[in-house]
C-alpha cells in the first residue's frame, strides 16, 4: 500500500522538489547577482532546466572565492604603517595633483583606505639586469630587517645567489623574512625550499595546495612581488626571481620585465602589506622601528600604496583602472603581459577613445600562456574598430606592466588586466603622482612602439574560421584565465 502511495506520489514530489530547488536557486541569483546580463541567463537557464540549471549555478554560477578569502583573513586587521601620517596626508598634497587628476586621487583614497604620501623616489628597473643587482646591493647592505615575497622563487642560479645573500644578512644579524606563494613555489623542481631550509632562513609559504583541503584555494594565490630593505628601500613591480629575467646572461627562456626601486614614506605601506601576508601566514605580527622606521623623504614623488585581493570589501584596482580610464584628457599608454578586460573595462576603454583620448596597448607577440593568448584575440576587435591602437612586441616575451595617464599619472606593481588578478588574487600595485617618471615611462613606451607590429582590423578579420573558432571558444573562459 505505501508502495504504491509512493509510486503515485513520487511525480508530484520530484516536481515540488525541483521548484523548491529553481526558486532557492533563483533568489540566490537575484540577491547576489550585480550584473543584470549573467542575471538573466541564469534565471532562464534555472528555470527552463531546473535541476540542471540550479546544479550549474551551484557549481559555477557560486562566487566562492570572495566568501573563502574573506574567511581566510577574517581575523586578522588591516597592518597600517607605524608612524605619524599627518605631515604626509592627502589633504595638503591635493594642490600638487593636476585638477583633472584630483577625482582619481580621492577614488583610490576611498577604494584603498590608504594614504597619498609626498617625499618619494621611484626608479624604473629594465629586466633583471638591471633590477636584481640592486635588490642583491639593498639586501648585502641591510642593517636592521628584510622583508621578501614574491610570487615565484626559483631554485636556479639566481634564486640561490639570493638565498646567499639573505643568508649572509641573517648570519649577521639582519632579521629576515620570507613569504613565498604555494603555488608559485612549484615553478621550479627542487623548489627553492630546501636552499631556504639549509641557510636557516625564516621563510613561509602562502597557502601551500595540499590536496584536497586547499584546492578550493587555489584561485587564492598571492602574486605580490615586495622587497623592503630595513623599512627604507622597497623594490616592486611585476618582476619574480628566475634566471629567465636576465637577459643578458642568455637563459633557455628569456623574459623581459619591469620593477621599480621605491624610497619614501610608501615604503612603509609596502611594509604593511607584507606584514599582513606574513601575519596571516605564521601568526606573527611586525611591528616597531626595526620594521618600521620613521620615513624619509627623498625624492618628490607622490605615491599610494594599494593593496586588493578577494578579501577585499571593493575591487579596488579595477575601480581604479575604470577611474583612471575616465580621468584620462589626451593618452593613455598600457603594457600587460595578459590582457582579458570584463565588459566594464572595455567599455570605458572605448567610451575614452570615442572622447578623444589616445589610446595605445602593448601586448607580446609570444605569450607564455596559449590559451590567455587566444582569447585576448578574440575580444580586440571592438576596441581596433573604435580606434584603440595595439601593438604586439616582438622578441622575448614581455612581462612588463604599465599604465600611464597623460604623461602624469603613472600605475605599477603586480597587476595584470585579467580576471585572475582583478578577482582571485592578491595583488599590490602603486599609483604615482609624477610627470617626470611618467614622462620617462612614456618615452620607453614608445620606443617598444616603435620596434612592434601594429595590430590591424583586417589582420583579426582576416583569420581562419578555425582560428576565430578557437579564440572564441577561449574567451568563454576568461573568467578562469
Amino acid at each position: 500500500m505505501i508502495h504504491e502511495f509512493l509510486y503515485d506520489i513520487w511525480p508530484l514530489l520530484f516536481a515540488a522538489s525541483s521548484f523548491v530547488i529553481a526558486l532557492s536557486a533563483a533568489i540566490h541569483v537575484l540577491l547576489h547577482k550585480r550584473d543584470s546580463r549573467a542575471m538573466v541567463a541564469w534565471m532562464g537557464l534555472i528555470w527552463l532546466s531546473p535541476l540542471i540549471g540550479a546544479t550549474a549555478y551551484l557549481m559555477l554560477g557560486i562566487n566562492r572565492v570572495k566568501r573563502r578569502a574573506s574567511a581566510l583573513r577574517q581575523a586578522m586587521p588591516r597592518v597600517q604603517g607605524q608612524y605619524d601620517l599627518a605631515p604626509h596626508q592627502v589633504t595638503p598634497l591635493e594642490q600638487f595633483i593636476p585638477d583633472t587628476l584630483q577625482p582619481l586621487s580621492r577614488l583610490a583614497g576611498q577604494v584603498s583606505r590608504q594614504p597619498l604620501l609626498a617625499g618619494n623616489r621611484i626608479q624604473p628597473l629594465i629586466n633583471g639586469d638591471e633590477a636584481y643587482p640592486a635588490m642583491l646591493q639593498a639586501i648585502q647592505g641591510a642593517q636592521t630587517s628584510i622583508t621578501l615575497s614574491s610570487y615565484i622563487f626559483n631554485n636556479d642560479v639566481m634564486g640561490r645567489r639570493f638565498v646567499e645573500a639573505l643568508q649572509a644578512a641573517h648570519q649577521r644579524g639582519v632579521a629576515v623574512r620570507i613569504l613565498i606563494d604555494g603555488m608559485g613555489l612549484r615553478y621550479s623542481w627542487p623548489s627553492i625550499r630546501g636552499p631556504l631550509k639549509a641557510a636557516q632562513l625564516p621563510h613561509a609559504i602562502f597557502l601551500p595546495p595540499r590536496m584536497p583541503t586547499t584546492l578550493p584555494f587555489i584561485n587564492l594565490r598571492n602574486h605580490r612581488k615586495i622587497l623592503v630593505v630595513d623599512g627604507r628601500y622597497g623594490f616592486t613591480g611585476g618582476m619574480n626571481i628566475s634566471l629567465g629575467n636576465c637577459l643578458a646572461l642568455k637563459p633557455t627562456a628569456p623574459i623581459h620585465d619591469l620593477h621599480f626601486q621605491l624610497e619614501g614614506p610608501v615604503v612603509n605601506e609596502l611594509q604593511a602589506v607584507f606584514a599582513e601576508d606574513w601575519a596571516f601566514t605564521c601568526k606573527e605580527v611586525l611591528s616597531g622601528p626595526r620594521w618600521f622606521p620613521a620615513p624619509e623623504t627623498p625624492g618628490s614623488s607622490l605615491a599610494r600604496v594599494i593593496a586588493d585581493g578577494p578579501d577585499e570589501d571593493y575591487d579596488a584596482l579595477r575601480q581604479l583602472l575604470l577611474g583612471a580610464i575616465t580621468a584620462a584628457q589626451q593618452q593613455i599608454h598600457i603594457i600587460t603581459p595578459y590582457f582579458l578586460p570584463d565588459a566594464s573595462l572595455e567599455d570605458a576603454l572605448i567610451t575614452a577613445a570615442l572622447r578623444g583620448v589616445k589610446i595605445k596597448i602593448l601586448l607580446p607577440q609570444h605569450n607564455n600562456i596559449r590559451m590567455v593568448d587566444w582569447a585576448s584575440r578574440g575580444l580586440l576587435s571592438p576596441l581596433l574598430m573604435r580606434g584603440i591602437d595595439i601593438a604586439l612586441q616582438p622578441g622575448h616575451f614581455s612581462h612588463a606592466k604599465s599604465f600611464t595617464v597623460d604623461g602624469q599619472w603613472l600605475l605599477l606593481g603586480s597587476t595584470n588586466w585579467d580576471p585572475r588578478s582583478l578577482a582571485l588574487n592578491f595583488e599590490c600595485a602603486v599609483e604615482c603622482y609624477d610627470d617626470w617618471l611618467a614622462s620617462q615611462m612614456d618615452d620607453t613606451f614608445d620606443q617598444h612602439w616603435q620596434q612592434s607590429k601594429l595590430l590591424t582590423l583586417k589582420d583579426l578579420t582576416e583569420q581562419s574560421p578555425l582560428l576565430k573558432l578557437r579564440n572564441a571558444t577561449a574567451r568563454l573562459l576568461t573568467p578562469y584565465l
